[in-house]
């Protein structure tokens, strides 16, 4: 199985003055993005730092940071689904988050949200439309709209949105993260402002599949209070967790790959190939039963469940449509009321035999590999055709949740620079399966020195968070490298071998000799991301191997060798920050002086 408690990435499972010096990282980080349309509530950061600092540092999740969608129980923060009027003033924790919270994680903040969690988009919200964290002229995607770009931004460890049409998976994929979407009832949903009751899931955004898995794992079984949550029964069923020797994976016919975005289609087919290089028979299924569930969900009857949730709320407040209440929203959801209940049992009879028709087509396949959505649309196309926009994003995600499927959305590289993300979709409880499938996909990655402007905290690292890096480890080049000051906008280093052993004993402020070697740090990033980045690197800065005081090595950067003829020599500061902390002082003395 992927994604055990004990697989979470390096760095988690530290409470203390770790899990401190993370929070104050992560409230520096959420200031320099300047995404405040991201957030709806956040917390104080003393307040957090306090919850952190007595985290017990064995917990599967110690120290980990997480954002959670608004239309989940935080205690003591309100919950709003993105509408003031509907605000509430929670007691307690929804059993997901508290599940988390007793994993030793702890909340950050409350996220935006297509309001009611109604969209796909992530612009129906009145705290503001959330932004790609690629692309800021183009949507985010929803309904977890802000859980998804918190992650990809890099503000958090992980993040929970809500699934009912595809809004754990669409905004993974337009994210460049991994989405987990549950078998319906693993997660409860106690707690949980509900879109459609019976078709709700919890769900996980993270930057790696073990980590997604992991969280996944932490929430799920039942908790005595939601009436639909169910135990697993993968745990009884071995067969829903295996792979078999040559797993068959399904994808759709040609016909029903149509419109998708310009150089989806190769993308997907680059994908395709890469599972038939692992081994696996790909096989062509006609999937129009899925597709025509798919538009069951709004275009049917089933909408009368949203008007259920929160119509009533909406009836009462209808001179603030427009205002505190989104119109396109507000639209979607009273429809909800016009359907009879003679017309709901119709389309719940449809939507049996097309479920019956599909299971029969994917009979003999291990999962249906898909695109995650069809398209990535700008604000501006969005906000033209709300409604229209909107319906192109769930072709592939709508019927998961109508038909009882498991849904996996991995990201699978980049397309014109911006991410492209697939989905691997099975029966109920199959979610191991699709993860093993995953973990067998997953694009290979580098691990990655740095040691100036892309560490943690400094001006360019979210240039590595945005290609998909995540940090591994603290580490120090071995003794036979120098550490210059470049003259560049913003300040970078530049890292050269000297070749002639080590260069001298580096002191530390009180005098005491400190390590030798340039500190850095290593981020893992995916290989696609990687070669996006480096293309994008400027002269004089360039990638070569370098050699760790443990005697490993890595892809690191260097500088070439004539760039740093006249530039100061700053090794003996033992690093980047150090040296830039020191001009700081300087810089505040003078100004002082």
């Amino acid at each position: 199985m992927s994604g055990g408690v004990s697989s979470v990435r390096d760095g988690a499972g530290r409470g203390g003055d770790h899990a401190v010096a993370r929070v104050h990282a992560a409230f520096d980080r959420i200031d320099a993005v300047d995404r405040p349309e991201v957030w709806i509530t956040l917390r104080d950061r003393a307040d957090v730092v306090a919850e952190a600092s007595a985290v017990d540092p064995t917990l599967p999740l110690a120290g980990m940071l997480f954002a959670v969608k608004d239309n989940i129980d935080v205690a003591g923060l309100p919950t709003t689904a993105a509408a003031r009027s509907f605000a509430s003033a929670p007691a307690a924790d929804a059993t997901a988050v508290a599940r988390l919270r007793a994993a030793g994680a702890v909340v950050v903040g409350k996220t935006n949200l297509d309001q009611f969690a109604t969209g796909l988009v992530g612009t129906r919200s009145p705290f503001g439309a959330v932004r790609n964290a690629w692309d800021p002229t183009r949507i985010s995607g929803g309904s977890s709209s802000g859980s998804a770009t918190a992650v990809a931004l890099g503000t958090v460890d992980f993040a929970l949105g809500t699934d009912t049409a595809g809004s754990g998976r669409v905004p993974a994929a337009l994210n460049h993260l991994v989405g987990v979407k549950p078998t319906k009832g693993l997660v409860p949903n106690t707690g949980v402002v509900p879109a459609c009751r019976s078709q709700d899931c919890v769900t996980v955004f993270a930057r790696s599949l073990d980590l997604a898995r992991t969280v996944a794992e932490l929430m799920a079984g039942p908790d005595g209070s939601d009436p639909l949550a169910r135990p697993d029964a993968a745990l009884a069923d071995g067969s829903l967790v295996a792979l078999p020797p040559v797993p068959r994976i399904a994808v759709p016919l040609p016909t029903q790959l149509e419109g998708l975005a310009p150089g989806w289609a190769a993308a997907f087919d680059r994908v395709v190939d890469r599972f038939r290089a692992l081994g696996h028979e790909v096989v062509e299924v006609d999937i129009a039963p899925l597709l025509d569930a798919a538009t069951l969900l709004y275009d049917g009857a089933f909408v009368a469940e949203r008007y259920a949730a929160v119509g009533a709320h909406i009836e009462a407040n209808r001179n603030r449509i427009g205002e505190d209440l989104d119109p396109t929203v507000a639209a979607i959801v009273l429809g909800g009321a016009t359907p009879t209940a003679a017309a709901l049992f119709a389309d719940q009879e449809r939507l049996d035999a097309l479920g019956a028709r599909g299971r029969t087509l994917l009979d003999g396949t291990t999962a249906l590999l898909t695109p995650t959505t069809t398209w990535h649309p700008t604000l501006d196309e969005v906000a033209a055709d709300p409604v229209g926009a909107n319906s192109r994003m769930g072709r592939y995600t709508n019927f998961a949740n109508l038909l009882d499927m498991a849904s996996l959305a991995v990201p699978a590289g980049f397309v014109d620079g911006l991410p492209f993300g697939v989905m691997l979709t099975g029966p109920a409880f199959t979610d191991r399966r699709l993860a093993a499938l995953a973990a067998a996909f997953a694009a290979p990655t580098v691990d990655l020195l740095v040691v100036g402007a892309h560490l943690r905290d400094q001006p360019l690292n979210g240039q590595l968070v945005a290609a998909g890096g995540t940090f591994v480890r603290a580490a120090r080049t071995a003794p036979d490298y120098r550490l210059y000051a470049l003259d560049t906008v913003p300040p970078k280093p530049g890292l050269v071998r000297s070749g002639a052993g080590a260069v001298g004993e580096v002191r530390s402020e009180d005098g005491s000799a400190a390590p030798s070697g340039i500190a850095g740090e290593v981020w893992r990033v995916p290989a696609a991301g990687f070669g996006t980045f480096v293309a994008a690197l400027p002269a004089p800065m360039a990638i070569g191997s370098v050699t760790l005081d443990d005697g490993s090595d890595v892809t690191g950067f260097t500088v070439e060798a004539h760039a740093v003829a006249g530039a100061e020599d700053i090794t003996h500061h033992g690093g980047w920050r150090a040296y830039r902390e020191l001009v700081a002082r300087e810089h505040t003395a003078r100004e002082h002086a």
